[in-house]
């Protein structure tokens, strides 16, 4: 059997095989669990903005262009010096956690492209920090009202990167760090442990008052209840009480001597015979 007719195909298999293998890059991609992508089309209608490609493995022509954006949260550390109320400046560290809409990739691309993070999330995060932190004084941001500048810093940035145009979500935000001049901060430091000391002699104080407060609602209680009993016992009822005590003695096995008439206003004496 002659296999020289064969030889013509296989060349054409081979290099069309390997037409394939160099192309497979242009050809074939695939998309992980936390990306997602969308298709510029050179020769048709440019960027699909709607239509946003899942995770899997996909074709395309080598001509179009794939965008892969990573959808998972990602997180941006910076640090810079801003100005407090006063006009004293604030070196700060900050930490910001976001992540990009993800049906919203392709308007991403087309107003930012993938550089998102660099041209939005991060000169938004660095004015807002600076507005913020701008209303408080330095003692504010350092210690009595860290958590309602975080607070404000979170809620303004959150609602401009989630406005139409930009579709980015923010997750949190976090003061990481706050460096003061050492004599502000030696200052503010002071300032607090007065402030502590001050409302623990408070505290001391509030709680002795309370106790000599209780005291005297005692006192008045039992002096009051004296009262009550003084006014009861009446000459008549001693002398009952003393008659009955006697009844009561005189039926013990114990032997005694009783005096009638011979105590103070005429009550019972009574003498054990030792």
């Amino acid at each position: 059997m002659d296999n020289r007719k064969f030889l013509p195909f296989l060349v054409i298999a081979a290099v069309g095989l390997f037409v394939i293998v160099g192309l497979s890059s242009s050809l074939f991609y695939t998309l992980g669990p936390a990306e997602r992508a969308v298709v510029f089309y050179k020769f048709g209608n440019g960027l699909d903005k709607e239509n946003v490609i899942g995770p899997g493995f996909h074709v395309k022509a080598p001509w179009n262009n794939v965008y892969v954006f990573d959808v998972s949260e990602n997180k941006v550390e910076e640090g810079m010096d801003v100005l407090d109320k006063s006009g004293l400046s604030v070196s700060v560290d900050v930490s910001v956690r976001f992540t990009p809409m993800p049906s919203k990739i392709g308007y991403i691309q087309e107003t930012f492209q993938q550089d998102y993070i660099n041209r939005l999330v991060i000169p938004e995060v660095r004015s807002s920090v600076r507005q913020v932190m701008g209303r408080y004084t330095a003692e504010e941001i350092y210690s009595t009202k860290r958590s309602e500048v975080e607070g404000a810093i979170k809620n303004e940035t959150a609602a401009i990167l989630s406005a139409d145009g930009n579709n980015v979500i923010m997750k949190a935000f976090l003061i990481r760090a706050i460096n003061l001049p050492a004599q502000i901060k030696q200052a503010i430091e002071n300032k607090l442990q007065q402030e502590q000391e001050a409302l623990a002699y408070q505290f001391r104080l509030d709680k002795e008052l309370s106790e000599a407060e209780r005291k005297r609602i005692a006192a008045e209680g039992e002096a009051a209840a004296n009262k009550i009993v003084n006014s009861s016992l009446t000459p008549e009822l001693l002398k009952m009480r003393g008659i009955e005590a006697t009844i009561e003695l005189s039926k013990s096995p114990n032997s005694k001597v009783v005096v009638i008439g011979g105590g103070k206003e005429g009550l019972p004496l009574i003498l054990n015979n030792n």
